[in-house]
Formats: C-alpha cells, structure tokens, sequence
C-alpha cells in the first residue's frame, strides 16, 4: 500500500513533466488553437441536486466507492447548500490540513526500506508511468474522435483531453498552460475542470468495481 501511495502521489507532482511533450506531440497547432464555447451558467439548484444524486447512485450502483466519492459529494454538498458556510471552510482548511498530515505519516510509516525497496516497488512505478502516460494519450486522442462528429463551431480542444486523468487540478491547469503557450486569450481551465473531475469520479467507481470483484 506505501508503494502504491506514494507512487500516485509522485505522478501527480509529475504531471507538468510527463502530461506536456504526449499533448503536444498528439496534436496540430490548429487543434490547440481551438476556442471553446464558454461553459453555460449553472443554477443553485443544479448545484445542490448535482451531490445528492451522486451520492444515491454511488449507494446503489457502486457501494465499496463510498468512502472516496461520499466524502466527495459530502464536501461539495457543504459548500453549494449556502447554509453551512462553517463547515465548509472548516473541511477545505484545517480538516483537509490534519488529514493530509495524518495520511503522509501513516504512509510514511508503512515504507520502511526493507519492504519498501523491492522489485515489487520497482515494478508498481513502472505500471503507474506507462498507465498515467496511456490515460493521458488516450484522453487527448479521444477528443480527436470525438471532433470528426461535431460541427466546426462546437469543436472540442484537444488539450483539455489530459484532463481526463485524476490529478485534480494539476491536468486542469496543464490544459490550461499550454493552450495560453499558443493563445494568450484562450482559457481553458473551465473547460478542463469538467474531465478533470469527472476523472475522478470515473477512477473511484472503477477501483470500487475492482474491489468488488476481488473481495
């Protein structure tokens, strides 16, 4: 587990190194100079339903996905509800803060080298590159296809398909950086939070699928 922990954890802080030269090397300067519609606006009550439907099919559909996605929904329920503000900044501040803390010392007390430093080890960094590599590519050639069937002015950027990988929100602002590097007026961080979250959730449902059929 300290392996894996730490080996997700490293890919993240990678993702400016690893995520630019596929995204670039997979499109054309045409492609990145796509200009997206602006996202429309959302209502409040969209934003309240959003979780709470979340959370019943996350129940119904995936149950051993709860413990990540629940607390998911949980925390964007606070923060959209308008009525427990303090809650909301108490579980972005200083309880994201504590945990966060108590996770790196319990994975860091989980990696001492005589089990850590294994072939085993070795091998979990290996999967993870080539498998955060292939999720990005595939993310990015996705969006190419997904383009032959749209019209010329609802076009898709390319860019933004990296973000379909679950580092929120290092992949959102790589789309967003490197779109600015060939248009300084194009901002795709909007766009590009969209696949970045849903990643996320696509990730959890099929690590609970997975359980599932393991346990």
């Amino acid at each position: 587990m300290g392996a894996i922990a730490v080996s997700a954890y490293s890919y993240m802080a990678l993702v400016p190194v690893i995520q630019p030269p596929i995204m670039r090397l997979l499109t054309t300067k045409h492609e990145r100079l796509i200009r997206m519609k602006p996202p429309r606006a959302v209502s409040h009550t969209e934003k309240v339903i959003f979780p709470i439907i979340g959370l019943l099919l996350t129940c119904f559909l995936v149950p051993s996905g709860l413990p990540l996605l629940g607390m998911l929904f949980f925390g964007n329920l606070l923060k959209e509800s308008g009525v427990t503000r303090r809650l909301a900044n108490t579980a972005s501040g200083p309880l994201i803060d504590t945990i966060t803390i108590l996770l790196g010392l319990t994975v860091g007390a989980s990696t001492q080298a005589s089990e850590f430093l294994t072939w085993d080890s070795i091998k979990i960094f290996a999967l993870g590159a080539l498998s955060f590599v292939i999720a990005t590519a595939s993310g990015v050639l996705f969006v190419k296809f997904f383009n032959l069937f749209l019209k010329k002015d609802n076009k898709i950027n390319p860019l933004i398909g990296n973000a379909g990988v679950s580092a929120v929100p290092d992949s959102a602002r790589i789309s967003q950086v490197v779109g600015l590097e060939y248009d300084s007026t194009n901002y795709l961080l909007m766009h590009a939070m969209g696949p970045n979250v849903a990643g996320v959730i696509g990730s959890a449902v099929a690590a609970g699928i997975l359980l599932g059929f393991l346990m």
